[in-house]
């Protein structure tokens, strides 16, 4: 049995159990795991809009249609990425080098799942450690338990009836905080997979274990003097708005070049957003902001734009879709320019490019190190600019960043529910994390004597009259003696 409900979990008991999966899984061959993963995509997507339902009734957070469209982008989004991956035996020769590689699953994957995108992420972290045959625990949010668990039960089934060892994928109903500890930390965890708060995540790094953790995203988007103002508007209306701005990477603060701040102005008023005065802004603000733990209230998390205006005394139109704040600072003196999953923007306006730059590097250095940027512009040269300067993994181009960071829907991006932040966000990678990054890659190292290690280049590195540029010479000319006198070979990957 996978699913561990009692109290007091056993964790060496589950962990055991994950040992012995992986120990299974071993013993496949790509074939054998490729039936398995699609059968589980099969099964996740045609399930996508009963566990979408399931998450909105149980979290009470979002909008249930974009949760379909979340679950769709986990399934078949991420198996048309994944599907013809090489994660079994060789996946590469390089003849004319002498280095072949094999992959080698990792182990049992502890993976956290969040409360904002419980069964996609669920979804989408089976997917990939099934790809790459490593068993996967999975510890859901509280509020969100009986989802995620069911998002697992259908895979797990769906797995086993491929062919899949058993308790390949394990779910932990009920966790305390010590007791996930202890999953993290346990010898027999090979990578934890952390999504969540930013404690929970630096909980990850402190495991000692292998980990890939993400926190918060505060997403800065730019609207530059070339920018298709009413086609950025729209994009980025429909982006906060999806699933009430549950997705880390959705936009959080828009810096509008001056020249458009009028027509951004009634764009947005159009499509029925709200700008706060600012004494209103001063009423929202302990609504949506804790100012002793300096994040945002779980009880705005995800909620229609009408719901957190009445929760403030604010007087809005039913139809409203966005509250939006003009905001002159940043930081947790002004919390609206900080990271709020829910359909709130802060706006500032830049006189010119290089006050645009820096208000977007202040915002994202609170709180969305490494994560994602936004830029609507038509000029190339302002775009690279533009993300020379930032910290971010990834640089949206005229794209609506909280569908555009999930990657294979708006760009070429790997389709991925784990979005890496590189050293800004204390992750080793800015990679949109899948399933290649739960492999173990083994190389193989035929000998191949370097031409500059021979006997008689050995004498010269002895020889203290011998500068470098002197050596690079006869080194050069070594390789081109070897090189005419060398058969040709082909060389595949």
């Amino acid at each position: 049995m996978s699913d561990v409900k009692k109290r007091g979990v056993d964790v060496d008991a589950v962990m055991e159990k994950a040992v012995h999966a992986a120990a299974a899984f071993r013993e496949l061959d790509q074939q054998q795991t490729d039936r398995i993963v699609e059968a589980v995509y099969k099964a996740s997507f045609n399930h996508r809009i009963h566990l979408a339902k399931m998450a909105h009734l149980e979290t009470r957070l979002g909008v249930w249609q974009d949760k379909v469209t979340k679950n769709v982008i986990a399934t078949r989004f991420v198996y048309e990425d994944i599907k013809d991956l090489r994660t079994v035996g060789v996946i590469s020769e390089d003849h004319d080098n002498g280095i072949i590689e094999i992959a080698q699953p990792m182990g049992p994957i502890f993976a956290i799942t969040p409360v904002t995108n419980p069964t996609s992420t669920a979804l989408f972290k089976i997917l990939i450690s099934l790809k790459s045959r490593n068993p996967i625990v999975i510890r859901p949010h509280g509020a969100a338990r009986k989802c995620t668990c069911e998002a697992a039960k259908i895979c797990y089934e769906a797995a086993l009836g491929a062919g899949a060892p058993e308790d390949c994928i394990q779910w932990v109903r009920r966790s305390t905080d010590e007791e996930t500890l202890r999953f993290m930390s346990h010898h027999k965890t090979a990578m934890v997979l952390a999504t969540g708060s930013k404690a929970l995540v630096k909980a990850a790094y402190s495991s000692g274990n292998p980990a890939i953790g993400v926190g918060p995203g505060n997403v800065p988007v730019f609207i530059g003097k070339t920018a298709d103002v009413p086609f950025a508007v729209e994009q980025i209306s429909n982006s906060k708005t999806f699933d009430n701005g549950t997705i880390c990477a959705s936009e959080q603060a828009l810096v509008v070049r001056k020249v458009h701040v009028e027509e951004v102005t009634r764009q947005f008023k159009q499509r029925k957003a709200y700008f706060l005065s600012e004494e209103e802004i001063k009423r929202l603000e302990p609504v949506v902001f804790n100012p002793e733990s300096k994040v945002m209230r779980v009880d705005v998390i995800g909620q229609p734009a009408t719901v957190i205006a009445r929760m403030a005394g604010i007087d809005v139109p039913e139809d409203t879709t966005l509250l939006i704040a003009r905001l002159h600072e940043v930081g947790p003196h002004s919390p609206l320019s900080l990271e709020i999953l829910a359909p709130i923007l802060a706006f500032y306006v830049a006189d010119d490019i290089e006050t645009a730059v820096e208000l977007c590097r202040s915002i994202n250095n609170h709180g969305g190190l490494g994560h994602t940027i936004g830029v609507y512009s038509e000029d190339p040269e302002r775009i690279e600019h533009f993300a020379s300067v930032m910290n971010a993994g990834r640089i949206l181009v005229n794209t609506p960043t909280s569908q555009g960071a999930l990657g294979g829907a708006y760009n070429s991006l790997q389709p991925s529910f784990t979005l890496a932040c590189g050293s800004g966000g204390k992750n080793i990678t800015t990679d949109n994390i899948s399933a290649k990054h739960l492999l173990n890659i083994q190389r193989i190292a035929k000998r191949k004597l370097h031409t500059c290690l021979t006997p008689e280049m050995m004498e010269l590195y002895m020889d203290e009259t011998v500068d470098a540029d002197a050596f690079d010479t006869k080194c050069k000319e070594r390789q081109a003696s070897q090189s005419k006198t060398a058969k040709p070979s082909k060389s595949k990957a």
